[in-house]
C-alpha cells in the first residue's frame, strides 16, 4: 500500500497457524527485513479464507476504523538500505509517526544493535491509540455518540546467533492494553430490565479495561538441509493478565500458557523426507475467588497437536502424506485426527494446480481470542475449536507478463467453532460484550484473485469470495431459533486494490473491501438480524524527500460508511491520518 524509505526485506509477523495455533504478533527479525504495524482498529478483524501464497507485507498507517485487512498483524517500518557487499545495515534505526482526527496516534520505533552474519539484536516499540467520539448504528437516537477509547503499546527484543550448525533464537515483547467497553445498549432491552428485574444501573463506558501479556520464547533451528537428522524446538511462556473480571469490584482472571513446539525430520533418497511436527500448550489459570462460575469454565489443561508425515519432491510436483492428531486433556478431554495432504503439480511454465486437505485445532485461550476480539464475555469461556477438515483445490497461472490469477474452493468443517453474539448481562458493569457462541459448522467457498503489474508503474490486485455457511443447533445453550446463522462472518467479500507510481518519489493507492450477508443474534428477541454491510474506500499518498526522510497522508473511510465488526460496537467514519516516517 505505501512506500518505504531504503530497500527492505520481510519479517514474520506471524507464525503458520498449523504450527502455532495461537493468533499472536512475535515477531522473528531477520537480519533484512521490512517490518510495518497494524492499525488501531485492526486489532478486531474479519475471517477471511488465506491464500496458499507468501503475503506481501504492506505498510499500514493507522486510523480506527479499516476492516478491509482481515488478518491479524502487527509489524513495525523497515530500517532503511541493505548493502549487498556489506555484513551490517547502513541505516540501524527507524521511527515514524502519525497522527489524525478522533485522537489517532501512531508510533513506532526500531534499532538495530547487531546485525552481522552470526548475530542479530534488535529493539521496536510500537504505540497505536484513539479516544474519539463515534455514532451507534442501531440506536433510536440516530445522533447518540459514544467514547471510543484505546491505548496499545507493544515493545520487545529478538535475538538471533549462528553457531557452526545451528541457530539460537530468542525474544521477549511487553503488551499493554487500555480500551472500554463503549458497546450499544438496546433502548428496548433497557425498558425491560427497568420494568422487569428492577434494574437501575447504568452501564460503565468509561472505565478503562487493561490487559498485560508477557512472552518469552527460545529455541534453536538446525542450519544445514544435509544433516542426518533436521530439527527445530521452541519453548515459549505466555503471561495473560486483565484488571477486572466484568466488574470492577472482581479482579480480572490470568492465564499461563507453557509452550513447546518441535519438527524433526531426516531426508532420504534424495528427494524425500520423513518426520513428525508438533505443538503442545498447557494452560494454568489464575482466577477470582469469588466467581465460581469462572472456575467451571476456566481448567487447566493440556492440548497437544502432532504430525507425523511423508514428502516427496519431484521434477515439476510436490507431495505431502501425514496425518494431525489432535490431544485434549482436562474436563473437556478429546482425542481426534484430520488429515495432513498436500499436492501440486507444474502443468505448464506458468500454470500449477495445487490441492489439500489438512485440520487445526484452535485453542480459543484468553491470549488468541483477545487479538481477535477484545470485547469478550470473560466469565463465559470457551472450549477449543477443532478443525477436522479443511480442503483446497485450485489452479494458480502467469500465462502473460505481469499478469496472475488464482481460481480456488474449498470446504471447511469445524466442531466448536466460535461466532461472537452480543451479550447483555445487568449484573455486570461493564454490560456489553461479545458472548462466545459455539457449535459445529460447515463453510463451502469458492472465489478468485486477480494481480496486474505494468512495468512497476501500477499494480492492481482484485479478489471476489463467496461463502457459503451451515450452522448447526447448539444442544446445550437456551436458544430456540429454527435456523443459525454463521454471526459476524460475511457471506460475500470482495476487494480492490490499486497502486500507482507516477514517479520514483510518490506512490498513490486505493483499497476497496465490501462484505456482506452478515448477521448478528439478537439475545433478548433470539433474532438473526442482519448488519450493515462494509463497504470501506481507503485512499493512501506517500512522498520520498531522500533516503532518510519522507510523508505519508491516509484518508479511511472516505465513503462515510457506518458499519460494526462486532454488534454495537461502531467504527469511525471518515477519518484522516498524516504523519512522517525517518530512517537513521
Amino acid at each position: 500500500m505505501v512506500t518505504a524509505l531504503g530497500a527492505v526485506a520481510n519479517v514474520n509477523a506471524q507464525e503458520d497457524k498449523s504450527k502455532d495455533k495461537s493468533l499472536n504478533r512475535e515477531m522473528t527479525l531477520e537480519r533484512e527485513y521490512a517490518p510495518t504495524v497494524q492499525d488501531a482498529n485492526k486489532v478486531n478483524t474479519l475471517p477471511l479464507v488465506k491464500e496458499p501464497e507468501a503475503k506481501k507485507v504492506p505498510i499500514s498507517y493507522s486510523n480506527f476504523s479499516i476492516a478491509a485487512t482481515p488478518e491479524k498483524e502487527f509489524s513495525l517500518l523497515p530500517s532503511g538500505s541493505i548493502m549487498t557487499d556489506m555484513t551490517y545495515n547502513k541505516r540501524r534505526g527507524y521511527l515514524n509517526f502519525g497522527i489524525g482526527n478522533y485522537t489517532n496516534i501512531n508510533g513506532d520505533f526500531g534499532y538495530h544493535v547487531l546485525s552481522t552474519d552470526k548475530d542479530i539484536l534488535n529493539f521496536w516499540f510500537s504505540h497505536r491509540s484513539t479516544s474519539g467520539n463515534v455514532k451507534y448504528t442501531n440506536s433510536t437516537n440516530s445522533e447518540e455518540k459514544t467514547k471510543a477509547k484505546l491505548n496499545d503499546n507493544i515493545g520487545g527484543m529478538d535475538f538471533k546467533h549462528a553457531f557452526n550448525k545451528l541457530w539460537l533464537n530468542m525474544g521477549i515483547k511487553y503488551n499493554y492494553s487500555a480500551f472500554n467497553y463503549y458497546g450499544y445498549f438496546p433502548d428496548l432491552f433497557e425498558n425491560e430490565l427497568n420494568k422487569d428485574l428492577s434494574y437501575q444501573g447504568i452501564p460503565d463506558k468509561t472505565t478503562n479495561q487493561v490487559s498485560q501479556a508477557l512472552r518469552a520464547h527460545i529455541g534453536v533451528t538446525s542450519k544445514e538441509e544435509k544433516l542426518p537428522v533436521n530439527y527445530l524446538l521452541d519453548f515459549c511462556f505466555t503471561n495473560l493478565e486483565y484488571k477486572y473480571a466484568l466488574r470492577k469490584a472482581t479482579d480480572g482472571p490470568t492465564e499461563r500458557t507453557f509452550t513447546t513446539r518441535f519438527d524433526l525430520n531426516s531426508p532420504f533418497n534424495g528427494s524425500q523426507r520423513i518426520g513428525v511436527s508438533g505443538n503442545m500448550n498447557y494452560f494454568n489459570y489464575n482466577l477470582p475467588q469469588k466467581t465460581d462460575s469462572m472456575k467451571a469454565v476456566y481448567n487447566n489443561h493440556l492440548e497437544a497437536f502432532l504430525t507425523p508425515y511423508y514428502k516427496v519432491e519431484g521434477d515439476n510436483w510436490h507431495l505431502q502424506l501425514g496425518a494431525n492428531v489432535m490431544i485434549i486433556t482436562g474436563d473437556n478431554d478429546k482425542i481426534s485426527a484430520s488429515p495432513n495432504i498436500s499436492a501440486d503439480i507444474t502443468v505448464t511454465d506458468k500454470t500449477v494446480l495445487y490441492g489439500l486437505a489438512t485440520g487445526h485445532l484452535y485453542s480459543n485461550s484468553l491470549y488468541e481470542t483477545s487479538l481477535i476480539n477484545r470485547y469478550i464475555d470473560l466469565g463465559g469461556g470457551m472450549v477449543p475449536s477443532r478443525n477436522w477438515l479443511d480442503a483446497k483445490i485450485g489452479i494458480k497461472s502467469s500465462f502473460t507478463s505481469g499478469f496472475w490469477f488464482d481460481l480456488f474452493g474449498g470446504l471447511k468443517k469445524t466442531d466448536d467453532d466460535i461466532f461472537y453474539t452480543p451479550q447483555y448481562n445487568p449484573e455486570y458493569d461493564f454490560i456489553h460484550v461479545s458472548k462466545p457462541f459455539q457449535t459445529k459448522s460447515t463453510q463451502a467457498y469458492g472465489g478468485v484473485n486477480f494481480k496486474y503489474n505494468y512495468q512497476k508503474l501500477v499494480d492492481i490486485n482484485i479478489k471476489g469470495i463467496y461463502n457459503y455457511w451451515k450452522v448447526e443447533d447448539p444442544k446445550d445453550v437456551a436458544y430456540t431459533l429454527s435456523e443459525y446463522k454463521a454471526y459476524g462472518k460475511p457471506e460475500m467479500e470482495f476487494t480492490f486494490g490499486a497502486t500507482v507510481h507516477p514517479i520514483s518519489q510518490i506512490t498513490a493507492s486505493a483499497e476497496y473491501y465490501l462484505a456482506t450477508g452478515r448477521y448478528y443474534l439478537e439475545p433478548y428477541s433470539q433474532k438473526n438480524v442482519k448488519m450493515n454491510n462494509i463497504n470501506e474506500l481507503d485512499l493512501t499518498g506517500t512522498y520520498t524527500l531522500n533516503d532518510t526522510f519522507g510523508l505519508f497522508l491516509k484518508m479511511n473511510n472516505v465513503l462515510c460508511q457506518k458499519y460494526e465488526l462486532y454488534y454495537g460496537y461502531p467504527l469511525q467514519s471518515f477519518n484522516a491520518m498524516i504523519g512522517f516516517n525517518i530512517n537513521f
